[in-house]
């Protein structure tokens, strides 16, 4: 009986050595572990989706309930990137390729890699020739390759929503240069509602829907003369382009003002300062999104993970109010923001923000 026919206990068992090693950083006993399980019959793509990926998954939840470091999720980030290349090249991964071209890239800006190479080799799986550009790929450099290539298709992956900016160029781009493109991850939203919004020519949930669908369908014809603005005539307003240009005046004067919104902060040390101000940015760059695409929910989903991720860390999620306050004073002006600066108050203050953890 081959690994494959007993999966559930097999996969689970094959997890749990790779969580083991990736958390140890033992790169040796990850790729042992994956390389022997493929040796007595367990299917590549499997080991890739069913075994390595929530592996991963496990990985982010870990980081976010505070339970693993920083360290350690990019070591066990690294390690799972290494797993995935032992499954690449095993034998049982080796396919000829009977399709046609594609090229796999991550957003400029996008450094989580790890779901477009599994979707890079699930497609080499199914027999597409696959050319696998990475993490954060400039735009001009991605329309060079498909000019210098005879790709048909570009898979477009992007997990954070502050992205979508550039991701909606790229689109454009890529389509203009007469290739359609195919878009996955996080960042486009439950269900893919942004990528139809900035009108990728194709949306997949996982890797595995995405070569299904990519062997039943043929690739379709982008629009000829498309250009950014055709999608989203709201940003005429210009209050995306205006906020998103004075974000560091921005975050500087809620910085300044905080201290008295929010008294605690007083007592802040230098690295708890500088990390509020990491915050900020943070939220701004959010805001900004939703400013261009025109949905507020991409910014109070990220409120409400981010109270989640305080809470974890021993910050009080109750400094989150006074900086949406704050930042609608400086953007009075502008209705849109406004607008989605109240709805994320709204949504903090709708439920008793929870209080911050304390060690025994």
């Amino acid at each position: 009986m081959t690994i494959d026919t007993m999966r559930p206990p097999v996969l689970g068992v094959l997890a749990g050595h790779l969580w083991d090693a990736a958390l140890c950083g033992d790169e040796a006993a990850a790729t042992e572990a994956v390389r022997r399980a493929l040796d007595e019959g367990l299917d590549a793509e499997v080991a890739l989706l069913d075994v390595i990926a929530p592996v991963q998954g496990r990985v982010g939840e870990e980081w976010a309930a505070n339970r693993i470091t920083v360290a350690q999720e990019h070591a066990a980030t690294a390690i799972n990137e290494r797993a995935v290349a032992a499954v690449a090249q095993h034998p049982a991964a080796r396919t000829a390729p009977t399709r046609g071209r594609i090229t796999v890239a991550c957003v400029d800006g996008e450094w989580h890699a790890l779901p477009a190479r599994l979707l890079a080799e699930v497609l080499k799986l199914r027999g597409w020739r696959v050319d696998y550009l990475g993490a954060q790929v400039p735009t001009p450099h991605l329309i060079a390759h498909i000019h210098a290539t005879d790709t048909g298709l570009v898979a477009l992956s992007s997990s954070i929503p502050t992205r979508l900016p550039t991701a909606h160029a790229t689109i454009t781009a890529c389509q203009a240069a007469g290739t359609p493109v195919l878009v996955g991850g996080a960042a486009f939203g439950p269900n893919g509602r942004y990528a139809r919004l900035l009108k990728a020519d194709y949306w997949a949930p996982d890797a595995r829907t995405a070569a299904q669908d990519l062997a039943l369908r043929p690739l379709p014809r982008p629009r000829p003369n498309h250009q950014v603005i055709d999608d989203l005539p709201h940003l005429a307003d210009q209050e995306y382009t205006v906020v998103a240009r004075t974000r560091p005046q921005l975050v500087r004067a809620v910085f300044e003002g905080l201290e008295d919104a929010y008294p605690a902060m007083r007592g802040y040390g230098e690295t708890q300062r500088e990390r509020t101000a990491e915050d900020l940015s943070h939220i701004v760059e959010f805001l900004t999104t939703a400013l261009y695409i025109d949905d507020e929910e991409v910014f109070t989903r990220f409120l409400q993970w981010t109270a989640g991720i305080l809470t974890a860390r021993g910050v009080p999620a109750q400094s989150l109010p006074p900086v949406l306050d704050l930042l609608g004073r400086e953007l009075k002006d502008f209705p849109r923001a406004g607008a989605i600066l109240r709805s994320g108050r709204a949504c903090l203050t709708s439920t008793p923000l929870p209080a911050a953890r304390t060690s025994a």
